[in-house]
């Protein structure tokens, strides 16, 4: 059975990675809103989550919906996550990873090379 990878694209605006993740071995799964990740997330064991910080000035009580995500899979302690992030938003985000365990965090623009090492695990 493949490990599988959980990939929420929410914005978007860089490639499309599956075939990377695949080349590593993971069954990928690629949903475009937090809603669908944490359904996704409820029914299925993963193995590597990989998602973006987008900052969100309308939101009260967090910065991002990115953070309902990590909360959803807190309790999972051997899930990876892989957060891709603009270089201004990295104070913001920095709020965001003292909360929440962030295997590796990927400021644009990265190399796929980095992206592999971020997804490989041992």
């Amino acid at each position: 059975m493949n490990k599988q990878l959980l990939a929420v694209v929410d914005q978007g605006g860089y490639p499309d990675f599956t075939a990377l993740y695949e080349s590593l071995g993971y069954g990928v799964e690629t949903v475009s809103t937090p809603r669908k990740a944490n359904s996704f997330l409820k029914k299925n064991p993963v193995h590597m989550l990989v998602c973006e910080f987008n900052f969100q000035t309308d939101f009260r009580d967090r910065t991002s919906s990115l953070e309902s995500i990590l909360a959803s899979v807190q309790h999972q302690t051997d899930i990876k996550v892989v957060v891709f992030l603009d270089a201004g938003n990295t104070e913001r985000f920095e709020r965001v990873s003292s909360r929440f365990p962030i295997h590796k965090t990927l400021v644009f623009p990265f190399d796929e090379e980095q992206l592999r090492q971020a997804v490989t695990i041992d």
